[in-house]
């Protein structure tokens, strides 16, 4: 196993499982050792949230082989199935320090509308002047039946993510008059942020 960060670039990812858990990191590695790597895993990352009540286990599949009940196995979470479907890059050289993930949640299924929310977002974030410091990138997933939506989110540290969020005062990470349209989305039942470091990030050897 080598360790590395999630390749949001490669193009064999057919599909992402997400799993939130209360089970501590450490034990959902030490389980993971116990079970076979499941043909088509492309690669899997336990991270640990920064407040310590949760973990988040994120995996990658290749086409037709997401398996959510090995992700159940080891992580005690009922994974949601998710597809990529835009990024955003500021800076592939910095190691980031805190992965902050936000999930949005819709009253119900409509595929055109995840995209149109993340697209709303990415209005959002060129309408700034000024970027927040401390962001290095995010990677906007769509759930597979249509209701929500996950950012995985790379900064530089933890701190830095609060310093965003207090300086535009309003819970988002920019200022400009746009991210009214975000907060204001028709449809949007539910969100959440929680902030996570990386424990262990494996992928099969070459």
């Amino acid at each position: 196993m080598t360790i590395h960060r999630p390749d949001f670039a490669r193009t064999d990812v057919a599909a992402v499982l997400v799993a939130e858990t209360t089970v501590v990191a450490a034990e959902v590695l030490a389980r993971l050792e116990k079970e076979p790597w499941p043909a088509g895993l492309i690669s899997f990352h336990a991270l640990a949230s920064t407040d310590g009540d949760a973990s988040l286990v994120y995996t990658q599949w290749a086409e037709g082989a997401a398996d959510p009940g090995f992700v159940r196995r080891v992580a005690e979470g009922e994974p949601v199935e998710y597809r990529l479907y835009r990024s955003g890059n500021r800076d592939d050289s910095t190691v980031p320090g805190c992965i902050v993930v936000v999930s949005v949640e819709f009253d119900g299924a409509d595929a055109q509308r995840q995209r149109r929310w993340v697209d709303t977002v990415f209005d959002a974030l060129a309408s700034e002047e000024k970027p927040a410091p401390g962001g290095i990138s995010g990677h906007f997933h769509v759930s597979t039946d249509g209701t929500r939506v996950l950012n995985y989110a790379e900064w530089v540290d933890e701190q830095s993510h609060r310093d965003a969020l207090a300086r535009s005062g309003r819970g988002t990470v920019g200022v400009s008059d746009e991210w009214r349209k975000v907060q204001e989305f028709p449809g949007v039942r539910g969100s959440g942020v929680r902030r996570y470091r990386m424990v262990r990030s494996l992928s099969p050897a070459a």
